[in-house]
């Protein structure tokens, strides 16, 4: 059977922010794409990526950063190609749990006086962004400056509907194998939180040192071997 690892971007970046990974998996034959996550809202985003998961042939491996975590939570339930999920410096939430709400406990991340409001036409629904002199700082500290400006200048914003509407699906990481990377100086969403949240979920844990919460660009090559763990732990149950 074959595997396919479908790739989803979580706020503030897009999906270029996962070429590294792409071409590292690429280079060992995997086959993979990326989703580009609408950013709209927990149920609207889940349901779209679910869409993609149903119309990809073979057995998944749902990999999320960030919000995309939440995302490939919802994406992957009840879905039976989907064998495993990945999830990179990400939120890690239960059936009736947000985002936001799931990391209260934890001390306030530098994320938070770091953002933007928007709104945008047809909705009153408000939409959040890094602004873009924090962006470095906070976002991609592991990164040279030149490279988290050209981040900061992609990043997609995101509706706060996707950090405060709560999950109504069974998640994923109930029923299938998990694998969790994350930087230990991510300072959008708490270290401890993740390894918390690793742990409830029984996950594979790789912790980066130093690592910011843009891993995914800054460690491609240690997210993509704990992504190809995941492919071959599926190629071989």
């Amino acid at each position: 059977m074959s595997v396919t690892v479908l790739l989803i971007h979580g706020a503030f970046a897009d999906g270029s922010s996962w070429s590294g990974v792409i071409e590292r998996l690429q280079a060992f034959g995997v086959t993979v794409k990326t989703v580009a996550n609408p950013l709209r809202g927990l149920t609207f985003d889940g349901e779209y990526v679910k869409s993609v998961v149903s119309q990809t042939e073979g057995d998944v491996v749902l990999v999320g950063h960030s919000y995309g975590g939440p995302v490939v939570t919802y994406a992957g339930s009840g879905q039976p190609n989907v064998k495993a999920v990945v999830f990179v410096s990400a939120f890690g939430i239960d059936k009736g749990e947000t985002a936001g709400a799931s990391a209260e406990d934890y001390p306030k991340p530098a994320l938070a006086d770091a953002l933007q409001p928007w709104t945008y036409p047809g909705s009153e629904t408000a939409e959040v962004s890094i602004r873009e002199e924090e962006y470095h700082r906070v976002f991609a500290a592991d990164l040279p400056e030149a490279s988290a400006a050209v981040q900061a200048a992609n990043q997609r914003p995101l509706s706060r509907l996707g950090l405060s509407e709560p999950l109504t699906v069974e998640p994923a990481w109930k029923a299938v194998p998990t694998w969790w990377i994350f930087g230990t100086e991510d300072k959008v969403i708490n270290p401890d939180y993740q390894r918390d949240k690793s742990r409830k979920f029984g996950s594979t844990v790789t912790e980066v040192e130093g690592g910011s919460h843009a891993t995914l660009i800054s460690h491609a090559d240690e997210v993509a071997d704990v992504i190809l763990a995941a492919v071959s732990a599926v190629r071989q149950p």
